[in-house]
């Protein structure tokens, strides 16, 4: 069994494949992949992704690397929204239950595809998938993403496991089944 440094070195090998790019060896399916990981390992894979952005930055290879961090996009939309600074005083004198139905009121996935736009980038990294549990579900952006990013390879980082069928959020909480997405590395 592989551990995550070599899974994390096979990364960048991946990203390298012109197949990866061009979608190939995929049965015409979208270039949507998981990397999943057990979600105590967080902090290294954070490090890794940091590294990846460095070292295909006006590298060799014709790869442009943007990342989207979902916790960071949720911030911004509640900024956008004007509630950003009413959080900590809604969960206080509201509750948790009140503040998770305020936030999953506007944290919708098209909120986040808004935001999504990769001018001249070539792979995208989806990020901080675990940050914004419970507010945002990773299969119901995946689900979304497929309508604005069918041709451009996507990795979402993902804290837990995928089996190629379903999503299990921090190896407990299994999202709705999503089957669309590869493995990025076995």
């Amino acid at each position: 069994m592989a551990t995550l440094k070599d899974r994390l070195r096979l990364i960048s090998e991946r990203i390298k494949e012109d197949k990866f790019i061009e979608g190939r060896g995929l049965g015409n399916e979208i270039s949507f992949y998981i990397f999943d990981y057990d979600p105590k390992d967080e902090l290294e894979v954070r490090d890794h992704v940091a590294s990846l952005h460095k070292e295909f930055k006006g590298g060799l290879y014709d790869r442009r690397v943007i990342e989207f961090d979902l916790y960071k996009m949720l911030i911004d939309i509640a900024k956008e929204k004007k509630i950003f600074d009413r959080i900590p005083e809604m969960e206080t004198r509201q509750g948790k239950d009140a503040l998770f139905k305020a936030m999953t009121t506007f944290a919708k996935p098209e909120m986040f595809l808004d935001k999504i736009k990769i001018a001249d980038h070539n792979v995208v990294f989806i990020t901080g998938v675990g940050k914004v549990y419970p507010f945002v579900r990773s299969h119901n952006i995946l689900n979304n993403l497929q309508e604005v990013l069918d041709k451009t390879p996507v990795i979402m980082f993902f804290p837990g496991q995928y089996d190629g069928q379903s999503l299990q959020l921090f190896n407990k909480f299994k999202d709705d089944n999503y089957y669309r997405a590869f493995r990025l590395v076995d």
